[in-house]
């Protein structure tokens, strides 16, 4: 199957835009250390790739991020002023006019401009002061897999993190739990409605679960800050919801874990957990042990797995999701 394929490439690819982008990585933080706010653009599947960026480029570069409202440039015809702030775009093709249109108007106002993209020769390359190729390869299946590990794998290298030249092997040891996780999803059974649930930097993680789910199994997934959904959602858990969520070792884990076992008991949830806490109580996908920071690399790897097993459950080919194309352009 390419998409299996593809998925396994992320080894492979993590280490490429390691390996090649250094340079411009180091240009890329100089520019947003240079400025006193980050605007990325970004849709889809890289709109969660920039949901990472906030909290990575946040805690490690103090950089406020935000992300862009491109319906703002193209509709309305009414841009902020993006005075001080370096603009980014993210995006595997380049080519979608509106995240277009933000880096032109970031550099019709004088802004300096990045674009994280798979094609270095799309529009918004050509738009880029630094460009940083995300040497992913051709990546045919509609589902985007490999080119989002690039991606927040870019943005990791543009902070400056360390103990990245521990990600690849990372990866590779996540993909070999395949079978563990394939049995786990049959198990379940088919399901057609899911809440998805991450904080910090696996909150894009969470986004982007969901996101898998939906395209590729066609599961109604939602996804959620774990701490949000204390606040109200939680209401809409009862049995048959089933709960996953993506929890790291680190800052978030006691809440967390504390929010899911409540859903778990109080909501009779059937709660699945991606994690590298090593005693969860709850049913678990073990991942390798990573920093905090980098753990949403592994985590969606696991959850790429997961997804199309579940796909399989319900005799879906997540090859051809109905209604979508690779490219989508919007205005």
């Amino acid at each position: 199957m390419l998409l299996h394929d593809e998925i396994f490439e992320q080894p492979d690819v993590v280490a490429a835009v390691l390996d090649r982008n250094r340079s411009a990585s180091t240009l890329a933080r100089e520019m947003i250390d240079g400025s006193s706010h980050v605007v990325i653009a970004a849709r889809g599947t890289s709109d969660n790739a920039a949901r990472y960026a906030k909290y990575v480029w946040g805690t490690a570069l103090s950089a406020p991020v935000t992300l862009a409202a491109p319906s703002l440039y193209t509709r309305y015809h009414a841009p902020p002023d993006l005075s001080e702030a370096t603009i980014v775009a993210i995006s595997q093709s380049g080519q979608s006019p509106d995240l277009v249109a933000v880096l032109e108007e970031g550099r019709r106002q004088g802004r300096p401009t990045i674009a994280i993209v798979n094609d270095p020769s799309a529009p918004a390359a050509d738009l880029a002061d630094v460009v940083i190729p995300l040497h992913a390869g051709a990546e045919r299946s509609v589902a985007a897999t490999k080119s989002y590990t690039a991606s927040l794998a870019a943005v990791s290298l543009i902070a400056g993190l360390t103990e990245l030249d521990s990600l690849p092997r990372a990866v590779e040891r996540t993909l070999a739990t395949e079978d563990e996780i394939a049995s786990r999803v049959r198990a379940m059974g088919p399901i057609d409605r899911a809440v998805v649930l991450g904080r910090g930097y696996n909150h894009a993680t969470a986004f982007e679960w969901a996101l898998k789910l939906q395209e590729m199994a066609y599961v109604f997934a939602h996804g959620f800050s774990t701490a949000d959904f204390a606040h109200g959602p939680f209401a809409v858990i009862e049995p048959g919801v089933p709960v996953f969520a993506v929890v790291p070792e680190g800052a978030i884990t006691d809440d967390s874990m504390a929010i899911l076992r409540r859903a778990a008991d109080e909501g009779r949830a059937d709660v699945t957990v991606i994690t590298n806490v090593p005693e969860t109580g709850l049913p678990s996908i073990a991942t390798p042990s990573v920093p905090e920071v980098l753990s949403p690399i592994t985590f969606i790897v696991a959850a790429q797995l997961f997804t199309l097993h579940a796909a399989s459950v319900r005799g879906v080919d997540p090859e051809t999701p109905r209604g979508l194309q690779k490219v989508t352009r919007t205005a």
